[in-house]
């Protein structure tokens, strides 16, 4: 008979709750089978060290978004769905934390959250932060793991484990507040819940709190498994008789003399049944007297195979099947390639046609350059044809097994006319500032800027020191801007995570989402820090990628400040007060339909918004996706016979709107390509003699040339600030504009050398 299980439920009432208590319990039993059969039962409680109506909204707040976020979650199982419940919950904590007065999210949050689910005999079980669970099986109470007990929501790194195991008949469990269990003890919750109904269980246990003068939090929910047999009732059968209409009649035939005959027969047929049953049965008794002669063996004893056992002794024969496989198809391949070897006709033929693969590359490329041939310069199609086609000649010649020393000389010549007709410049570079590369931990540089005018003077945020250092390049110092824990205007800063420049300010967004700007005084490293305010800044969340600013009155120094948000799928832009002093205003979006952002890396703002998105370039004139108009708006080098398609991650400029040039860091091929920003043309690409020197690049900025003379590129690396002019190696660099300082008068990264 097949059993299943019935949950008797035990809750604190409503009317029955401390007056300042908190908690909120939700109880979902789905009443639809699939949803049962899918989600199974809720049960859930969330508890909060905040007491008083704050506390109540939050925790009513965690519930809602739990229940409604796993019921509505068909995408994974049981066990996932509860994870990305609370995670949800906690990211809606978060961004509401200011208006619940939650705190901030150093891992301490007052929001905990302790629920079950129950799905026929399975039972999974979390419970985060001040929150509590116990399982009583055969009067024996355990207490649930918990890895987040001193952690509650909101939390700004949140990986919630969810127990999974079987309930039995006769379990029960309890999901309680801490300061139920802190007042009463473990051995009062065992008690009453192995000698009461839970909800008789669950009433005395909220009576001996109130009398024990407990205050706040009070939730409790309880519930334990019976057994309910699954019967059904059979209809009694009822025998069906047939009509007789000869009753009362002799029991006669209609033929004369049959009846004699037909018990005659019938008594012939009984004596032979009789007769075949005595013989069967003394062959059998033969039978069984010979089998009792024969000697036996005692039975064995049963034996019970542990499940860690077989899934072992099954995990044994898969290798075993495996090893088998390799070996076998090993030994066919050795047999099949020992006997596929080429025969002396088919060698003859390879080298043959390597040989003519080689003749009609080195043709090729001497009719490329030559004694005073240059079509790389005079006949660029027809140029780039021939190099094509001597690349693939050489990549025959390869197939066909020529000697590599044959190949190389030819592979390097086409590939330096392949080069200069890509437009490829190797520049040269400069170290201007190294941290101690020694240092524990070791520094780990995430961003640069150009300083502002006058100042001019790289900064630099660290995230190993958490500061932002301003580098003066004359006397090779580090002076620190701001750090964490640094105190200004009432408040302190959290740890810098994202860095820009804007008017005459350097600014720096935290991990708290606030704004700080930096305003040199002078060039030898002073200025002033002061708090930036923005509308609607802590509903930005923890997904920021990126920030910049466009000077919008120059002689004013004010300046619009945008956001790339990912959560409001928008680049928000702000507006700034009159007086220069925040940003009132609410954010306006500046793209004109919401769209995906998540994928964004780097913002530059000219007038016009570029961005780099999934290693593309796009540009988005007045919040529309329009690229560049024109045949030749193409930013790609084109050059994908020697390298990988770009993988753009960085932007920069030092010009006007749609002047000069754009310049991008391709990070898959190690290299920084000049875009015309008018035409989106490709002008030129630049690289280090090594081909990895840029490997490494973190961040970077443009400074052009005055006059004719080149652009100067500064970017950093782990540790390093680098300097490179975008000029060939050995021709005239130019003078390098580069900012000027006196000595510094604070404090210095750890142990920051000279170049």
């Amino acid at each position: 008979m097949a059993v299943r299980l019935q949950l008797k439920l035990g809750a604190v009432a409503e009317q029955d709750r401390l007056p300042d208590s908190p908690d909120t319990i939700v109880v979902v039993e789905p009443t639809v089978g699939s949803v049962a059969r899918s989600k199974g039962q809720l049960y859930l409680l969330v508890t909060s060290r905040m007491a008083g109506p704050r506390g109540r909204d939050a925790t009513r707040l965690a519930a809602e978004t739990i229940r409604n976020e796993y019921y509505y979650d068909e995408s994974a199982g049981i066990r996932v769905c509860l994870e990305k419940a609370i995670g949800a919950a906690n990211k809606r904590l978060a961004h509401q934390r200011d208006r619940l007065g939650l705190g901030n999210t150093d891992g301490s949050g007052p929001i905990g959250v302790g629920l079950a689910v129950v799905r026929g005999n399975e039972l999974y079980v979390a419970t985060v932060g001040p929150a509590e669970a116990y399982l009583i099986r055969h009067a024996r109470l355990s207490t649930l793991p918990d890895p987040h007990r001193e952690r509650g929501l909101p939390a700004g790194d949140l990986t919630p484990e969810v127990w999974r195991g079987e309930i039995q008949v006769g379990d029960s469990l309890v999901l309680i507040s801490p300061s139920v269990m802190a007042r009463l003890g473990p051995e009062e919750l065992k008690d009453a819940l192995v000698t009461l109904h839970p909800q008789s269980a669950v009433e005395h246990l909220h009576q001996r709190f109130a009398a024990a003068d407990g205050s706040g939090s009070d939730g409790a929910i309880a519930f334990e498994a019976t057994e309910v047999a699954s019967t059904y009732r059979q209809r009694a059968l009822v025998p069906v008789r047939p009509a007789e209409p000869l009753a009362g009649a002799p029991d006669r035939g209609p033929i004369p003399l049959a009846d004699g005959v037909a018990d005659g027969v019938a008594a012939v047929q009984a004596g032979a049944r009789q007769a075949r049953d005595a013989a069967g049965g003394a062959l059998e008794r033969v039978v069984m007297r010979f089998q009792d002669v024969l000697p036996r063996r005692k039975p064995a004893y049963r034996r019970v195979t542990p499940a860690s056992q077989r899934r072992e002794t099954q995990r044994r024969a898969a290798m075993a099947i495996l090893a088998f496989i390799v070996v076998a198809v090993g030994l066919g391949m050795a047999v099949y390639l020992s006997g596929a070897g080429p025969t002396p006709r088919q060698a003859i033929s390879s080298i043959a046609a390597g040989q003519r693969a080689i003749d009609t590359a080195r043709a090729n490329l001497a009719r490329v350059t030559g004694p005073g041939i240059d079509l790389v310069r005079d006949d660029r199609p027809r140029a780039l044809q021939l190099l094509t086609q001597a690349w693939e000649e050489l990549d025959k010649a390869k197939a066909a097994n020529m000697p590599d020393s044959v190949i190389d000389p030819l592979r390097a010549e086409a590939t330096a006319a392949l080069n200069r007709y890509y437009g490829l410049v190797e520049v040269g570079e400069e170290t201007l500032f190294a941290f101690d590369p020694n240092a524990n931990p070791p520094i780990d540089l995430a961003a640069l800027v150009r300083g502002p005018d006058p100042d001019g003077a790289p900064y630099i945020l660290d995230r190993t020191t958490k500061a932002v250092w301003r580098i003066n390049l004359q006397t090779a110092r580090a002076t620190l801007v701001v750090r964490e824990g640094t105190e200004a205007a009432g408040t302190t800063a959290a740890a810098p995570k994202l860095l820009t420049t804007g008017g005459p300010d350097v600014l720096v967004l935290d991990e708290r989402n606030v704004l700080w700007r930096w305003r040199p005084a002078d060039q030898a490293g002073k200025g002033t820090l002061g708090r930036v305010r923005i509308t609607g800044a802590a509903e930005w969340g923890d997904d920021v990628i990126a920030i910049g600013t466009y000077i919008r009155i120059p002689e004013a120094g004010l300046y619009n400040f945008y956001v790339v948000d990912p959560s409001e799928r928008q680049i928000l832009g702000y507006s700034p007060a009159a007086d220069g002093n925040g940003f009132p205003a609410r954010a306006t979006g500046r793209l004109a339909t919401a769209r995906e952002v998540d994928r964004m890396t780097s913002l530059y703002i000219d007038g016009d918004i570029f961005v780099t998105e999934a290693g593309k370039i796009v540009r988005f004139v007045s919040g529309n996706s329009e690229g560049w108009p024109g045949e030749d708006a193409d930013p790609d080098p084109g050059d994908t016979l020697l390298r990988d398609p770009p993988d753009y991650t960085y932007i920069a400029s030092g010009s006007d709107r749609r002047q000069g040039r754009l310049y991008a860091f391709d990070q898959a091929n190690a290299r920084i390509v000049a875009v015309d920003k008018a035409s989106g043309a490709f002008v030129a690409q630049y690289q280090l003699p090594t081909g990895e020197g840029f490997a490494d690049l973190r961040a970077m900025y443009v400074v052009d040339g005055a006059e004719d003379l080149p652009p100067t590129l500064f970017w950093i690396s782990s540790d390093v600030l680098h300097r490179s002019v975008l000029a060939p190696i050995g021709g005239e660099p130019g003078e390098s504009p580069g900012p000027s300082g006196g000595p510094t008068d604070s404090g210095e990264p750890p142990a920051s050398t000279a170049p």
